[in-house]
């Protein structure tokens, strides 16, 4: 079976390309091949490659930019998806994608589930959202992953722009009132190989069931209390590396920002742990990964 595997250079779609190879021939894309903002590029792709399996790692993901590019994003997250999802549909191909907790508008006090209303705070949420909505309608066989806090060992993210700062300043002030789950790249694509393996396995069978499901590590924190065991765990391994000794909490008033962000971003996962029998990290397990695969590199 050939796997096409979209957003190939992002932090998921890098460790897809590992974590997918046990389910067959893995075509991994880059804009260059995959190029969402061009919808008219993906069927071709498909129809070319003849995959069993198709996984939606590209993304619009520029959250502050996309209020003032939300046409560009939406056409990346919403119309291309919707075209990826239909030309899977023909191929007779299963697809898996992702979203995000920015669906949601962040007033829960509980984990939100899937079938919690949507309503989206920002243009990069509204078009993920219409990304979700497009695949549902394309009437194929599909997955959507809604996850969270996305950081890895690739890319720009939270956990690479910590250590940064970390090595430059003495203090740093870190937002502490919006909750949500830090979920590493390397875990999403594993638990996403896992699934898929599972969902063809369904497939064959005959039993196969398209749903969106919620998927992150386990547990919650803040964004200052992702920093600071962040900074621990550094401070372990790279000593004098680290020059941070005050990590300020502050509210996201101190911090402005083009696109509002949801206070609360905490999902449960109670509906994938049920389908697929996978046993989730705790957030502060995973970070140990990705920080021992850091120190690798």
């Amino acid at each position: 079976m050939r796997v096409l595997v979209t957003g190939r250079n992002g932090q998921v779609g890098w460790e897809l390309a590992r974590a997918l190879a046990p389910l067959g021939e893995v075509v991994a894309c880059d804009r260059e091949t995959a190029d969402l903002s061009r919808p008219e590029t993906l069927a071709p792709l498909v129809a070319e490659v003849r995959p069993g399996l198709i996984v939606n790692a590209a993304a619009y993901t520029a959250v502050d930019r996309a209020e003032e590019e939300e046409a560009l994003a939406l056409r990346v997250n919403g119309e291309s998806v919707g075209v990826l999802a239909e030309a899977a549909r023909k191929a007779g191909a299963l697809l898996v994608h992702y979203s995000t907790d920015y669906v949601f508008d962040g007033t829960a006090d509980r984990p939100y589930t899937e079938s919690d209303p949507t309503s989206p705070v920002n243009a990069y949420g509204r078009t993920k959202l219409a990304g979700e909505q497009a695949i549902a309608a394309a009437g194929g066989d599909w997955l959507t992953f809604r996850t969270t806090w996305v950081y890895g060992v690739r890319g720009r993210n939270f956990l690479r722009t910590m250590l940064r700062l970390a090595g430059e300043r003495e203090t740093m002030r870190v937002v502490a009132d919006q909750i949500g789950t830090p979920t590493s790249a390397r875990m999403i694509a594993e638990l996403t190989a896992h699934a898929a393996a599972q969902a063809m396995r369904e497939r064959s069978a005959g039993h196969f069931e398209s749903g969106l499901f919620h998927m992150t590590a386990a547990d919650q924190t803040s964004w200052h209390g992702f920093a600071s065991t962040i900074v621990d765990s550094a401070r372990a391994t790279r000593g004098d590396a680290i020059k941070v000794r005050t990590i300020e909490a502050i509210d996201s008033e101190a911090y402005p920002t083009p696109a509002r962000r949801p206070a609360w971003s905490v999902l449960d996962n109670g509906r994938f742990d049920r389908r697929f029998g996978l046993t989730r990290l705790d957030w502060r397990r995973a970070l140990a990964l990705v920080m021992d695969d850091l120190a690798e590199h």
